[in-house]
């Protein structure tokens, strides 16, 4: 498991003054034009040679530059030695005085797609839910050239080709950063071995079963006898890749300049989401539509579909019949078509039948029915009233038919059928919006209306309720 390396006779890390100075300077110049003073930084420790240098670098940094430095170790529990690398990574981090968060998940649920995939989704989940500014992985050059391979290997377009970029911002999550990326894996060992460093072995490594470690123990060896500079080389080709991959990009924000959120504001609930206007595929050549739909998909977080997925993706958008129903299923998501434009969004599940979530004051709540999050606040003189809201106790349910309500003291009573229409529901929705009841009184369907005798009058201590979609 732990590589027999000495540490410093009384148990602590170096100070900073032995060598390694260069590769030091090399990751400050990296993260200093990113990273301000008193930035938080979450760091990937799996407990490999790789994460703990990283570890061992960042260290010396945050105390120069006044970074707080945490670190994160996902255990997933596939060695039999997880236990123990999650152990090793705890009593590294206490010498360090490094805070850590160990933590567990289960890749069962998402073995269907093969360990590695399942193991690397789940722990970008832990990374993404980090409060922090960054999120620092240790991904060096080496990896850069098995990523760019097996990218082409799987028949990957230009942006997958692009591999890792050195630094990743995000919406709503932290931002990646991978300041070894062009530093060489033979870098890191000298680095560890100078400093006494101690790290794990995965024994997965050595199995050459794994696409990775097949390019890794058998191509690459090969590969450098005969093209010494490979690394260098495909690292070159990874950033003309991200620059064709930047032009495409700004071609398809010309194709679509107004792939922007609804202007319906409330599908589901929520300020709306990116769709993508059917007439402007049909108006471009193959290429550019497929480029421009790939581009939305990207926007709105989903998978790259496969080139025969896409190609029936693009069939049906444009060339289905007005009112007829489409949906492509790519990736654990769902490309539809309503009204003329194109909706991407994660498969929803199965509705449960007589869902019912109560509201004691949270500011948020789940609600798996949309696989989205309810969100709660107050104003004054807008939502619904909080007065009215305390006379009975706050629910959220499913639509289970005949409902209706009045969404306007000027305005009559509508179906909740017609009132989802008149608001240009999408259809595959309107069975599984939040409605809001207060009692046994439906005071409002969530992100859509408000029953005109819960509304907040002005200056009234209101609450402002949404529903946010899923993939935003």
């Amino acid at each position: 498991m732990a590589n027999s390396r000495k540490s410093n006779s009384d148990g602590r890390p170096p100070s900073g003054k032995e060598g390694g100075g260069e590769l030091q300077a090399h990751v400050a110049s990296a993260l200093l034009p990113a990273v301000p003073a008193g930035s938080s930084i979450v760091l990937g420790l799996s407990g490999g040679v790789d994460s703990v240098v990283l570890l061992h670098l960042l260290h010396r940094l945050s105390h120069i530059y006044s970074w707080r430095l945490n670190a994160l170790h996902v255990h997933h529990g596939i060695s039999p030695h997880a236990d123990a690398w999650a152990t090793f990574c705890a009593d590294l981090c206490m010498r360090y005085g490094v805070p850590l968060q160990v933590e567990r998940v289960d890749i069962a649920p998402l073995r269907e797609h093969g360990i590695e995939a399942a193991a690397r989704k789940l722990r970008h989940a832990a990374f993404d839910r980090q409060q922090a500014d960054f999120v620092a992985f240790a991904h060096h050059q080496d990896d850069q050239a098995e990523t760019l391979l097996l990218q082409l290997l799987r028949g990957a377009g230009v942006r997958g080709a692009a591999a890792m970029p050195r630094a990743q911002p995000r919406i709503n999550a932290p931002v990646l950063l991978r300041p070894l990326l062009d530093v060489p894996r033979g870098e890191l060992l000298e680095y560890a071995r100078r400093h006494t460093l101690q790290w794990v072995e995965d024994e997965s490594n050595a199995d050459d079963r794994y696409p990775r470690n097949f390019l890794r123990q058998r191509v690459l060896p090969l590969l450098e006898r005969r093209f010494p500079a490979y690394r260098e080389t495909l690292a070159r080709g990874t950033r003309h890749f991200a620059e064709a991959s930047e032009l495409l990009d700004q071609l398809a924000q010309q194709d679509a300049p107004d792939l922007l959120p609804s202007a319906t504001g409330s599908e589901g609930g929520g300020e709306g989401e990116p769709t993508l206007e059917i007439a402007r595929l049909r108006q471009l050549s193959q290429p550019r539509a497929k480029n421009l739909l790939r581009y939305f998909l990207h926007c709105r977080g989903a998978p790259m579909p496969q080139a025969v997925q896409l190609d029936e993706m693009l069939r049906q958008l444009c060339g289905a019949r007005t009112d007829g129903a489409v949906c492509v299923e790519f990736g654990g998501w769902q490309l539809r078509r309503y009204q003329g434009r194109a909706y991407a969004m994660p498969a929803p599940k199965e509705a449960a039948s007589g869902l019912t979530v109560v509201w004691s004051g949270e500011t948020q709540l789940e609600w798996p029915s949309l696989g989205s999050t309810v969100f709660f606040s107050r104003a004054a003189g807008e939502g619904i009233s909080l007065e009215r809201l305390s006379s009975a106790p706050v629910t959220l349910r499913l639509r289970g038919g005949g409902e209706a309500l009045r969404p306007g003291r000027a305005a009559s009573t509508r179906s909740l059928k017609k009132l989802l229409q008149q608001h240009h529901i999408p259809p595959w929705r309107r069975e599984r919006l939040p409605l809001l009841y207060c009692g046994e009184t439906l005071a409002s369907v969530v992100g859509v209306a408000v029953a005109a005798d819960f509304q907040a009058a002005p200056g009234e201590a209101g609450l402002v309720v949404h529903c946010g979609l899923p993939g935003e």
